[in-house]
């Protein structure tokens, strides 16, 4: 749901709710995100290793889950966005066949200087419940 250009600043109020992003998780996803930041844990690559130590399967790392939250703001924030602070908290694995369905809340809105400054407040969840909650601070140039 990429966008080309950034939000209209005057139409975004709190309590406004972000467009849902599904992510199609595989092991592809997975793995590709460990290998990306350097995460060599045989857990975010050998399904297993990961059902030797308790998971379901191989699961998503935080690096990645992170990359994807900056992904849901930005694309419904647009090019301009500068996330500015990422706040959150794992839960359940995201783990292969379980699409992550990222779900998010504007709840604050502030004017700094030539910024307007957006919180956001999240959650990726899949059918074995929350997989991160947390918050999500932007800028935008008011100009």
């Amino acid at each position: 749901m990429t966008t080309s250009s950034s939000l209209d600043l005057s139409s975004v109020r709190i309590g406004d709710a972000l467009p849902l992003f599904a992510l199609p998780v595989t092991s592809t996803v997975i793995v590709a995100g460990a290998i990306a930041s350097r995460d060599f844990m045989p857990a975010h690559h050998d399904a297993d290793f990961a059902k030797r130590q308790g998971a379901p399967d191989l699961f998503m790392n935080i690096l990645t889950t992170n990359g994807y939250v900056a992904r849901f703001v930005t694309d419904w924030a647009g090019p301009e966005a500068m996330i500015q602070k990422i706040s959150i908290r794992l839960g359940g694995p995201a783990v292969p066949g379980q699409d992550l369905r990222f779900t998010g809340t504007v709840t604050e809105k502030k004017t700094e200087g030539d910024l307007c400054m957006l919180e956001v407040t999240l959650r990726a969840a899949n059918d074995l419940g929350d997989h991160a909650t947390g918050t999500v601070t932007l800028s935008l140039p008011l100009v």
